[in-house]
């Protein structure tokens, strides 16, 4: 359940850059615009996550995984038919926080459903790989025959990914599984050098794959 979720969520990442051709065709958006719109989503997805991320270390918010996952559909959704380029970017940016909302919480209950096993995680990891590649195959075909006024239809994974990971929030949301997933503090010392190297790793490789996944269907 929390995998299909993952993919629900995953999905709307994948939904932006495959709405830049139409935001070009329909809008007459350069090159320039739609980098502006990407940037909205992945920008503050990314800058607002560690913030999430604290939220949640300091206290349970099962209720942030639906919620988050309604924001990032209701984003995309009204990003295709708001009437002009500052809302567009509004839209997707508030797509992108429903997308950094969710996985601290998501995660943490994915390890707690898990218990602590690697190849379960790697499970999750899937769903939200699978809901990214997925997105252009459902958004191209959906906006190709009925234009950029259809996207109000791409908040319906949003729903669907609810109501099929809510029974599971409940369920590991409960005294005794919470108190499993309770956090055990770890004595040590932090290697911000090593945690450096796999950062600027990390900032390289989503120059390029973001830059890829934007930009070649539009070229």
């Amino acid at each position: 359940m929390l995998a299909a979720g993952h993919a629900a969520v995953d999905f709307y990442q994948g939904a932006v850059p495959a709405l830049v051709p139409f935001l070009v065709v329909e809008r007459g958006y350069g090159y320039v615009a739609v980098s502006g719109v990407v940037l909205a989503a992945t920008l503050l997805s990314s800058i607002v996550q560690p913030i999430f991320g604290v939220l949640t270390d300091r206290r349970r918010m099962p209720w942030l995984i639906p919620v988050s996952m309604i924001l990032s559909g209701a984003g995309v959704a009204a990003g295709g038919v708001t009437g002009s380029y500052a809302l567009t970017c509004l839209a997707v940016a508030l797509s992108g926080l429903g997308v950094a909302a969710y996985h601290p919480e998501s995660a943490r209950l994915a390890r707690l459903a898990s218990e602590g096993s690697h190849v379960r995680m790697s499970w999750f990891s899937l769903g939200g790989t699978l809901g990214f590649a997925s997105a252009p195959v459902l958004v191209t075909p959906l906006l190709a025959v009925w234009g950029l006024g259809a996207s109000p239809w791409l908040a319906l994974p949003a729903v669907l990914g609810a109501l099929v990971t809510l029974p599971a929030v409940r369920a590991l949301s409960g005294g005794a599984a919470a108190a499993r997933g309770a956090a055990v503090p770890v004595s040590g010392r932090d290697d911000w050098p090593s945690f450096a190297r796999l950062t600027l790793v990390i900032v390289f490789r989503s120059v390029v794959y973001v830059g890829l996944s934007a930009f070649v269907a539009l070229h």
